[in-house]
């Protein structure tokens, strides 16, 4: 197997379970602490406090590519085998749905406009 190769199926793989794991958390049929530890994982993962600071050579990542993994196999490990292939199906299903080229345009253009603004407002600070 190819490394872009790799790549991609990994790529596919993670969006398809990050979606899986969105899905069991909205359902009522997740176990309550499946979902504490899948919401605890996600706080920890857009927190901008870590356990060990990234600054730290090496280890400052470490936790993220230990932690982070084991935390989301330990979340899926808490929901029962069933509902797990459940929600993988609407997961598979989900992740094979065309992308909207329209919102895509509206977020790189909503882009553009707030860059033109920061940039004409540091422009006009230049000359006040």
């Amino acid at each position: 197997m190819s490394l872009s190769s790799w790549a991609k199926e990994t790529s596919h793989r993670l969006r398809r379970d990050a979606h899986m794991l969105w899905i069991a958390a909205r359902d009522p049929r997740t176990p309550l602490l499946a979902k504490l530890v899948g919401g605890l994982i996600a706080t920890y993962v857009l927190s901008p406090i870590d356990l060990i600071p990234d600054f730290v050579p090496v280890l400052g990542l470490l936790d993220e590519l230990i932690l982070v993994p084991l935390g989301l196999a330990l979340a899926v490990w808490l929901v029962p085998a069933p509902l797990m292939a459940e929600f993988r199906a609407q997961a598979d299903r989900a992740v094979e749905r065309p992308i909207s080229r329209a919102g895509a345009l509206l977020i790189i253009g909503l882009w553009v406009m707030i860059g033109t603004f920061i940039a004409l407002q540091l422009w006009a600070l230049r000359y006040w």
